[in-house]
């Protein structure tokens, strides 16, 4: 692997390279580059700015930000119609052009950047789910989560600009030779592993980098912190479904068995056919419709405020379920350079070296640390909106129950 400049003379001691092939600090190339093996020319275009927001590292932000819809897919066939599948129209704000990709177009651009980008988050794919592959209910559901994980890539500096993803947006669906050659491209990209980290440029002078003890106490807060919230949100997304699924079924339920009680009340009283009493009759009648109403109600109410807090859920299980690997790299950056510093206290290394090693961990911890704010912000951004949609549909509920309830008991003013 091409030197990244080791000082001149060699040492006695190198810093021990990490045994464990497969541990996600070797993988990702995070060790190769701390150890100064990465070289690659950047081109401007590939390069990623970090820079010192008002709480700490962030991401430079995207100059023509975009967002992109996701329409209701449709069917289309292949082979004179011997091959169906679903295909999904995009609509991205930037170029107002649409593009139809299938959901295996998603899933090859999320390998790619999953692989390119070791410190960023890449949202993970609502699940692929091959029976009854079209099911209303579950390509609705699909397309739900699509729309979330569209967000997240348009939301992200750093992927919303990427150019794998540019090219998925962008690429005309009829357009097939064009397709392949974009996607080639992108598989052959050479700022992948390693050399990813050379793409990263950080602040520069005095006051610009790092303190390590610092950088480590706020990963290891942010390590806890993602634990929690994995916990929590496992919990809600348990309760969430119970509570949805006892509406549907049990709640529906138990509300009609009042609404067939009251009907049996008015049938019974049916029998007395005296004028005066008619009145009652069809009041306590409108009375058991208006609970079958409600039973109704409770069934359908889960889809407008549940269901859209458990595909949220979703989107953030696959977040947190990539943080580990992320603090895996920036953990073992930062053991490499107590290491270096104990050789340089031993006379085994250049100082020159150490340095270096140091100034890679620093590039990394600003990436880091400019991901982990990036994530709570966009959390508190998506929180935030999906809370207040639950508390309004919930309200909206109740008062389509209360209105039921309203009407019945006027069908009693004139009895």
């Amino acid at each position: 692997p091409g030197g990244g400049g080791g000082g001149g003379a060699k040492s006695s001691a190198t810093v021990s390279r990490n045994l464990n092939r497969f541990s996600t600090f070797v993988k990702s190339g995070g060790e190769a580059f701390v150890l100064g093996e990465a070289s690659g020319f950047v081109k401007d275009g590939d390069k990623l700015c970090v820079v010192l927001g008002p709480r700490g590292p962030e991401w430079q932000e995207n100059p023509y930000p975009f967002q992109c819809s996701i329409e209701d897919p449709t069917k289309q066939t292949k082979f004179k119609g011997m091959k169906s599948y679903i295909a999904y129209k995009l609509v991205p704000s930037h170029t107002g052009q649409q593009v139809h990709r299938r959901y295996k177009h998603f899933d090859w651009l999320y390998g790619r950047l999953a692989e390119k980008f070791p410190v960023i988050s890449v949202p993970h794919l609502p699940e692929k789910q091959a029976t009854g592959r079209f099911e209303e209910d579950f390509i609705s559901k699909r397309r739900k989560g699509l729309a979330w994980w569209m967000d997240h890539m348009c939301s992200h500096p750093v992927l919303a600009q990427c150019d794998a993803f540019q090219h998925f947006l962008t690429c005309p669906s009829t357009d097939e030779k064009a397709w392949k050659q974009g996607k080639r491209k992108a598989e052959k990209d050479e700022m992948v592993g390693a050399n990813f980290f050379l793409t990263i440029s950080v602040p520069t002078g005095p006051g610009a980098s790092l303190d390590l003890q610092e950088v480590e106490s706020q990963v290891d807060g942010f390590k806890a912190f993602t634990k929690k919230m994995d916990e929590s949100a496992l919990q809600l997304n348990h309760t969430a479904n119970e509570f949805a699924r006892k509406q549907v079924t049990g709640f529906k339920k138990e509300y009609q068995k009042v609404g067939h009680s009251f009907k049996c009340l008015s049938q019974a009283f049916e029998l007395d056919q005296q004028a005066f009493s008619a009145g009652l009759n069809q009041a306590i009648a409108f009375t058991a419709e208006a609970y079958d109403a409600i039973g109704d109600l409770f069934a359908d109410q889960p889809r407008q405020d549940l269901d859209p807090v458990m595909d949220l859920l979703a989107l953030y299980q696959g977040h947190l379920a990539n943080f580990p690997d992320i603090i895996h790299v920036q953990k073992g950056a930062l053991t490499k350079v107590k290491e270096s510093k104990r050789h340089v206290e031993e006379g085994k290394m250049e100082l020159q070296k150490a340095e270096g090693i140091q100034e890679r961990c620093n590039i990394i911890s600003f990436a880091t640390l400019a991901e982990i704010n990036h994530f709570h912000k966009i959390r508190v951004r998506d929180f935030k909106s999906q809370m207040q949609h639950f508390l309004q549909q919930q309200i909206l509920f109740f008062q389509k129950v209360t209105q039921k309830l309203e009407e019945a008991l006027h069908k009693y003013d004139s009895v």
